[in-house]
């Protein structure tokens, strides 16, 4: 056991003496024309990478499993019983290097759901300013939560008023106000003022609870569906040992069963999976894509229908004004002193219009300010607000003035007026601004074979159904928490369909988990990153077109390299086994076979490179 362990920790050291062992051998052979040196280093290397292949076998045996390892073992040992070193330490190098190459790009970074537990609230404070442990609360608990806290529980609240970011629960993009008898997810950021809260759910009944739950649950039922190699090498490798066995009993000679068993160790297969992902990897690692593993790249290339987040996903999860109605003449002084009296709110709304005037317009400060609360501020004869700040000062919009405020509003947009002496002069439209590659993307990927496209959003109907109508998207879905969209996927998926989640968020979390595939924007939370299959680094929908256009030119690729693979054991085992029968050319022998066979494994690897120059041109 101890002896299992020190293979499984060293086999990539083993792997590189093995080739550096190799290396030395065609040293001695063809620059000094040593022979000994030549078969000693193979030998030696022979058995250093086989060691570890053959422990595979064993451990396989052990489970009534007859694995591949097996095939390449009876090989090796069948090489050197007949004293072909060189093709037993080649063949051992290219097993264990493909197999180091095929972890390397299947590692997953999984430690998601500790991370996650470890962002849970752990304290809260009574409503008397008393601090307790979050296991401590109980339903009914009057709770205080102050500025910069983060919500520990469920509620409602009851005293108090501010605005809370959740974000990371609903996904909605804007920091929202919250006043007595509204609703508070545990999980949320106060960003500023004070509530006072009644706990209605707590610990794993929470929001942020069933977060954890559904992510637990969804990486738990997700088994990555069995290797092409591992299902083809059931019926393979006994039908190859039978072979051999069959030749040795007929023909008496035992050269020729080990010969079979040699030729029939199919390099180019090993090799053939492992060099077309990590080519695509390397492509993607190159274009902004992380890709975690090959089994990936086989499942996202057959996705035909894409679940989208809103919010950071399709949005670039700011609020912005994207839109300005102006009526009158609009002075550099006018805008100076807009900008100057939002910059003294925190408001989510007054931050976007400061940022799109411009913080250099800002010049000090207005001491003389009438916030009134629910409609907007005062200061002198301006009014910047919503529209019932204006009608409680009898300010009349004529009714052009009201067709573009309706205008707006249809677009689901935040509406804030600005007023001056009585007559309107601004409509400002804040909304989370769509990235500005999207359409384009969504175009291309429908052109790739996407079949269908659905939003899921925790923001209002409103502003889901025009974004999807801008985009081009077929179904929406709005107003939902996380368990909703992860009910949703799941409806999905057991309807038949094969569905990619794209998200960015620790509400998208679950939903990530449970797709077929999961992708994450590389903005997003490092929940959302770790949970995910896909990861645009870039945040870039052009990434996402790359990256399926990526994916089906891989399994693509994979396929041509499998089939030239078996297609050459099958010309070489049928070519050894007939040559001597007068029905084919007898020149198939050792020599002939491992040309062949090397031949075979230079073609599928250099195949295999075309995918690291791929650019998917329907991106454009």
């Amino acid at each position: 056991m101890a002896f299992q362990k020190w293979l499984q920790k060293n086999a990539n050291r083993l792997m590189l003496a093995s080739a550096i062992l190799i290396g030395f051998g065609f040293l001695g052979k063809y620059v000094f024309a040593n022979e000994l040196a030549w078969n000693l280093t193979m030998l030696i290397a022979s058995i250093l990478g086989g060691l570890p292949i053959g422990i595979h076998a064993y451990q396989a045996l052990k489970f009534k499993q007859i694995s591949i390892d097996l095939l390449v073992t009876i090989a090796v040992v069948g090489a050197i019983f007949i004293r072909e070193f060189e093709e037993s330490a080649i063949v051992t190098f290219l097993f264990t290097f493909g197999t180091y190459l095929e972890k390397r790009t299947l590692e997953k970074t999984r430690s998601s759901i500790k991370e996650l537990s470890q962002m849970a609230p752990t304290r809260a404070l009574f409503a008397d300013g008393r601090e307790i442990d979050i296991d401590k609360v109980k339903v009914g608990d009057m709770l205080l939560i102050k500025t910069g806290s983060q919500v520990p529980v469920d509620g409602r609240v009851y005293g108090g008023s501010a605005f809370i970011n959740e974000a990371a629960i609903t996904g909605e993009s804007r920091e929202i106000e919250k006043n007595s008898g509204e609703q508070v997810f545990s999980g949320s950021i106060l960003v500023n003022g004070s509530l006072y809260v009644t706990a209605e759910k707590v610990g794993e009944d929470t929001t942020f609870g069933k977060i954890i739950e559904l992510v637990e649950e969804a990486q738990d039922t997700k088994s990555p569906a069995e290797k092409f190699i591992d299902r083809f090498a059931k019926y393979y490798t006994p039908v190859v040992l039978l072979i051999a066995i069959l030749t040795w009993l007929v023909s008496q000679n035992l050269e020729l069963a080990i010969t079979i068993l040699v030729l029939g160790c199919p390099g180019a297969l090993v090799i053939g999976a492992p060099v077309s992902n990590v080519a695509a990897i390397g492509n993607g690692a190159k274009n902004g894509l992380l890709i975690k593993g090959g089994e990936v790249m086989d499942t996202f290339s057959r996705i035909d229908t894409l679940l989208f987040d809103k919010t950071g996903t399709l949005t670039k999860g700011e609020t912005e004004v994207v839109l300005v109605k102006e009526f009158g003449e609009i002075s550099e002084n006018l805008l100076t002193k807009i900008s100057t009296i939002e910059s003294q709110s925190n408001h989510p709304l007054a931050t976007a219009i400061v940022r799109f005037i411009g913080s250099g317009a800002t010049k000090g400060k207005i001491e003389e300010l009438d916030v009134i609360k629910g409609q907007g501020i005062i200061a002198d004869d301006l009014l910047i607000g919503n529209e019932k700040l204006l009608t409680a000062h009898k300010i009349l919009l004529t009714d052009s003035q009201k067709q573009s405020l309706r205008e707006v509003e249809e677009k689901g947009m935040s509406i804030v007026l600005v007023a001056k002496a009585g007559q309107l002069k601004l409509i400002y439209g804040i909304a989370d601004e769509i990235r500005p590659e999207v359409k384009k993307a969504l175009t291309a990927l429908r052109r790739n074979g996407m079949k269908k496209m659905v939003m899921l959003t925790g923001d209002n109907e409103v502003t889901a159904r025009n974004v999807a109508k801008e985009l081009g998207i077929d179904e929406v879905h709005a107003n939902l928490l996380p368990e909703d969209k992860a009910r949703i996927v799941s409806e999905f998926k057991s309807s038949g369909h094969k569905l990619a989640f794209i998200g960015d968020g620790i509400n998208d979390s679950p939903s990530l988990a449970l797709a077929d595939i999961g992708i994450a924007m590389g903005s997003g939370t490092d929940i959302a990153i770790e949970t995910s299959d896909v990861v645009l680094m870039k945040s870039s929908f052009a990434e996402l077109v790359q990256a399926y256009g990526l994916a089906n030119n891989t399994v693509r690729n994979m396929r041509q390299n499998i089939g030239l693979a078996i297609a050459v054991v099958i010309f070489l085992l049928v070519s050894l086994i007939l040559g001597g029968t007068g029905f084919v050319p007898n020149f198939v022998n050792m020599g002939t076979g491992m040309f062949i066979h090397e031949a075979s494994i230079l073609v599928v690897i250099l195949n295999g490179m075309r995918l690291i120059s791929y650019k998917n041109k329907k991106i454009n």
